[in-house]
């Protein structure tokens, strides 16, 4: 504030209205093997549909459904989950050049190697990697004469009534998919379905056709010799009319000309869709020019707009039928093409599974920092790895090395929870060794509040594939604490009856008895029961931390600091660079101690202090430039074990004086 030399009245404003922010305790993080999909990217997704569409249906295999599961299991329950697909060895994009071998791992990739155009790896590949890319197809009519042409085949032998193909001159070109009406009194119109040429692809041919509307029929009336015919693109229904020259380039200096083309981009095999050759999107009178603009002043460079817009291609390079693509309009008349470029896709590859170090790596990449990305619960997904020669292998020190290595990552961050399931091997088709299999996974894992591990696989049904598969139970797990953070809060435990039931599963690799549980839980293992007639529920709530005695061996005790610490630290941020003085230290503690008199309340602890003033900020303290603040918190603690004494009495005893009695007998008994 200024010094006043005469006497006068300033304002001054003190914003002490400082709140504890809300911070997120559901959201999922999962590294996975997918089908489809950005690759090394982080992808939000809201749902198991959102999944699909985004990372397509899994495969017909254990390993795929093993891969997809654990995130689809996840999204049953919570609503924010943050995926990575994991680039494997051999994964590669379909192209349109035969034989290439490219991988565009996501739309950042594309733009930093691919976007400015290379001759050497095709004019298209698929958005992303994959086998699904091999069913795409790409058709590009770039002019008018592409688009339908009248009078431009003549026949030079005489097709009778019924016929399924005619002879065409040489020099006249159709591509397959084509419509044909012949002039004259027959205006049927038939589709070609294939094309024979005599020499080269301008030579005379026979083309084979049948009836638009009825596949099974034939020529509707002769097609005499000499006859004149008209094509039509198979897609031309598709749009308003045939591509020309675009407002833009006829307005440029020396007025460009032909500039427009039509894209249509097709599921030709069925894949995406179930049906083959549906129409997955269509991009109308894009340009060829470089500089183009449409009416609403966005650009309608065909590149661009396929980059910005496709969810199924990427543009690699110019067409050897586009004449001066790439050019800007002024001036410039573009190739249009006798015939629409009619493009398949080949040569994509899902990759081999990922090893150990490409999960971790991955992991690492996206999921390492608290700085990236804000995450609560990791999911360990599969077990299984690619042994670096090509062959998946399941084996306890591969798992429980990727475990520990995952736990590491949850340590670091300390604002998650990691879970984790036994390898299938120690339950599936097990028998009873099932339970001691699993403790002897558990015994070579690190000890970690920040982890989780549960006891089983489930046996679901897939509907993806009208199948049943054996999943690990780590994604449902996961979920499991985001519903609970739905339902209640974050430090209410994941597990039994109330908020511990898992959905949608047909059996267990084992159902734990009474005797295997204990095991189990002596081990830091989480059972999950199946209670006949009850469902399946997740029957304990530990963490993998080996001091039983601890409060972080609890799930809910780890859940319930980690929001503490997150959202305070959060607020003290903003004690930064402040001055460390009484004023400052009464405002984080009137921040502080609302917020936890509402988790309070909300039954996440039973007491708490908060101490911030000049007995832990000294003078030394402030001198060195710190700040400091002890919080105490007495946290809720989950009923894990509950005893019920029934006592039988004789008739005229007093039920006071006989409680008195027993608790007289039990506490002489410790």
């Amino acid at each position: 504030m200024a010094f006043q030399v005469s006497p006068g009245v300033q304002v001054q404003e003190i914003d002490a209205t400082n709140v504890i922010p809300a911070v997120s305790s559901s959201t999922g993080a999962y590294c996975g093997h997918f089908g489809w999909g950005p690759a090394e990217e982080v992808t939000t997704v809201t749902s198991q549909k959102g999944l699909v569409d985004i990372f397509g249906e899994p495969a017909s295999t254990n390993i795929a459904a093993e891969h997809f599961y654990p995130a689809a299991l996840f999204l049953d329950y919570g609503i924010d989950l943050k995926v990575v697909r994991i680039a494997t060895t051999n994964m590669v994009n379909a192209t349109t050049t035969s034989g290439q071998s490219l991988l565009i791992k996501n739309l950042t990739h594309y733009r930093n190697n691919y976007n400015t155009g290379s001759a050497a790896v095709g004019n298209y590949g698929a958005r992303c990697a994959g086998d699904l890319g091999n069913s795409l197809k790409i058709q590009v009519c770039g002019g008018a004469d592409a688009f339908a042409d009248a009078n431009v085949t003549t026949t030079d032998a005489t097709s009778s009534l019924g016929g399924t193909s005619i002879e065409v001159a040489a020099g006249e070109k159709f591509i397959v998919g084509d419509i044909i009406t012949a002039i004259g009194s027959d205006t049927t119109r038939y589709k070609i379905s294939a094309i024979a040429f005599d020499s080269g692809s301008t030579g005379a041919a026979t083309v084979t056709i049948a009836q638009e509307d009825d596949s099974t029929q034939g020529l509707a009336a002769a097609v005499s010799s000499g006859a004149n015919v008209s094509r039509e693109w198979e897609f031309a229904n598709q749009f308003n009319k045939a591509p020309g020259t675009s407002t833009y380039a006829s307005g440029r200096a020396s007025a460009g000309a032909n500039d427009e083309m039509h894209i249509i981009v097709l599921d030709e095999d069925g894949d995406f869709t179930g049906t083959p050759n549906s129409v997955l999107e269509r991009f109308e009178a894009v340009s060829k020019a470089s500089d183009a603009k449409d009416d609403f002043g966005a650009t309608n460079y065909y590149v661009t707009v396929i980059e910005n817009q496709s969810e199924y291609v990427f543009w690699l390079d110019h067409s050897s039928t586009m004449t001066s693509a790439g050019s800007a309009a002024a001036g410039v008349t573009f190739g249009t093409g006798t015939l629409p470029d009619n493009l398949s896709f080949t040569n994509g590859s899902d990759g081999r599974q990922p090893t150990t170090g490409q999960k971790i790596t991955a992991w690492d990449t996206h999921f390492g920092s608290a700085d990236n990305e804000d995450i609560s619960l990791l999911i360990s997904g599969s077990n299984q790895a690619d042994n670096g020669s090509g062959s998946v292998v399941e084996t306890r020190a591969e798992a429980t090395s990727y475990y520990n290595q995952l736990m590491n990552i949850a340590e670091d961050r300390k604002d998650c929870v990691v879970f984790f399931s036994p390898i299938k091997s120690d339950c599936v088709d097990a028998g009873t060794s099932a339970a001691t299999n699993v403790k002897t996974t558990a015994d070579t894992l690190n000890s970690s509040s920040y982890a989780s591990m549960s006891s089983n696989w489930l046996y679901i049904y897939d509907r993806y594939n009208d199948r049943y598969a054996w999943v690990p139970d780590n994604g449902a797990v996961a979920g499991l604490c985001a519903r609970a953070d739905y339902t209640n809060d974050a430090w209410f435990s994941p597990a039994g009856f109330n908020r511990g039931q898992i959905f949608g599963v047909t059996k267990l690799a084992f159902n734990p008895t009474q005797a295997d549980r204990d095991t189990l839980y002596k081990a830091r293992v989480n059972p999950v029961v199946t209670f006949p007639g009850q469902g399946t529920l997740l029957y304990g709530d530990k963490t993998l931390l080996s001091n039983a005695g601890s409060a972080f061996s609890r799930i809910n005790v780890r859940r319930l600091f980690i929001v503490l610490e997150k959202a305070i630290a959060t607020s003290a941020k903003f004690q930064l660079f402040e001055f460390n003085d009484s004023f400052t230290r009464a405002n984080f503690r009137a921040a502080v101690e609302p917020f936890l008199r509402q988790v309070q309340g909300r039954r996440g602890i039973y007491d708490y202090q908060v101490i911030c003033d000049e007995t832990n900020n000294t003078p030394a303290v402030i001198d060195s430039s710190q700040f400091v603040a002890s919080i105490f918190v007495k946290p809720a603690r989950s009923i894990n074990f509950i005893t019920l004494t029934f006592v039988a009495s004789r008739s005229g005893v007093d039920f006071e004086e006989l409680y008195g009695q027993l608790t007289g007998a039990a506490e002489s008994s410790v």
